[in-house]
């Protein structure tokens, strides 16, 4: 199978209108693969000392550091418990018990994810965010991701040429003088940048929607994140096992449903970087055939001929044909090394 160049992708979708991008856990990890991977930060989460030691057998047993597939097995043998306890109280006790942990699997997460990250935007040197920058220039429609970090953030950021036209819907509160923004939905129309799945930076206070900012406090946004972790205030992402519990929790916040929306409105071409397309993100990949985009780009990372690439391949070729109605969506493969988001290679 012979992949494009990213330039050959991006000339190819000249013409086709507007210019989208999703961003999968491959963004980050191009960075930063010793924090970002799963085994990185199942690694972290043994360092914290928050790890049960149920938990650690669990991942262990499955010989798994997938976070999210021991949150979907947990939640899984929850549901089936009844069925091989036939004791009413142990076979109850026994599912709250998994549920719990998936739970706190979820948690391990956000805390393994934040204990790990990179501590200030220096720590990213200003040629890696001029890589990116370029990088990020291609695309003039929307930009969504599905990482919790703040890389996409810190690099939208900088005060550094190409510009980046960036609107992730945040503004100052009407009081005018709060430590963080807020969101509304009334005034997102020039919203472009969406977190799909949440972010570290953003909270879930009830009443508002909060994100935490360095300029209104002069406190690191890492700083600001464990410190509200260590309080037990957990950020508004989406960690759930199985697409539909992500399905879920989406439509129960006016903030990820704005950005699930978006997603199926959008046209012209989008290039899919750094996401396996798996199936527990589905909830998100079957917008692409519903939206109006003419072509799809999927970055491809090494050899296309592995187990894991093949299935990349054939879940994105299903996407034509799962379009109903509308223009045929045309679907192409680029070499994710040729994007240089971060090295500057060719």
């Amino acid at each position: 199978m012979k992949l494009l160049s990213f330039n050959k992708a991006i000339k190819e979708s000249d013409g086709l209108g507007k210019r989208h991008l999703m961003l999968g856990n491959g963004f980050s990890i191009a960075l930063r693969p010793d924090i970002f991977t799963y085994n990185a930060l199942l690694e972290q989460a043994g360092k914290s000392g928050k790890i049960s030691k149920r938990i650690e057998t669990v991942f262990q047993a499955m010989n798994c550091t997938d976070f999210e597939t021991v949150i979907r097995v947990l939640r899984d043998s929850a549901n089936v418990v009844p069925a091989y306890l036939t004791d009413k109280p142990t076979a109850t006790k026994t599912a709250r018990l998994l549920r719990s942990d998936a739970d706190a699997v979820r948690e391990l997460l956000a805390r393994a994810v934040s204990d790990s990250h990179p501590e200030h935007p220096g720590k990213v040197t200003k040629s890696q965010y001029a890589c990116c920058r370029r990088f990020l220039s291609n695309f003039n429609g929307s930009t969504y991701t599905l990482n919790y970090d703040l890389l996409l953030y810190w690099t939208v950021m900088q005060n550094m040429d190409p510009q980046i036209p960036s609107d992730d819907g945040f503004r100052t509160p009407d009081e005018g003088e709060e430590d963080y923004v807020t969101w509304d939905i009334e005034k997102t129309t020039s919203q472009n940048v969406f977190y799909l799945h949440g972010a570290l930076h953003i909270y879930d206070v009830g009443h508002e929607l909060k994100k935490y900012t360095w300029v209104r406090t002069g406190i690191r946004l890492i700083d600001q994140i464990r410190g509200a972790l260590s309080d037990s205030r957990f950020p508004l992402i989406v960690a759930e096992g199985q697409s539909d519990e992500k399905m879920t929790k989406i439509m129960h916040s006016n903030y990820l449903s704005r950005g699930y929306r978006s997603l199926a409105m959008i046209g012209g071409s989008l290039f899919i970087y750094g996401h396996r397309l798996a199936e527990n993100d589905e909830h998100i990949l079957r917008l692409i055939p519903k939206s109006k985009i003419k072509k799809l780009f999927v970055g491809i990372y090494g050899d296309p001929s592995t187990v894991a690439n093949k299935c990349i391949v054939a879940r994105a070729q299903r996407f034509p044909t799962e379009r109903r109605r509308g223009v045929a969506l045309a679907v192409e493969f680029f070499d994710a090394t040729t994007a240089s988001v971060w090295d500057g290679e060719t």
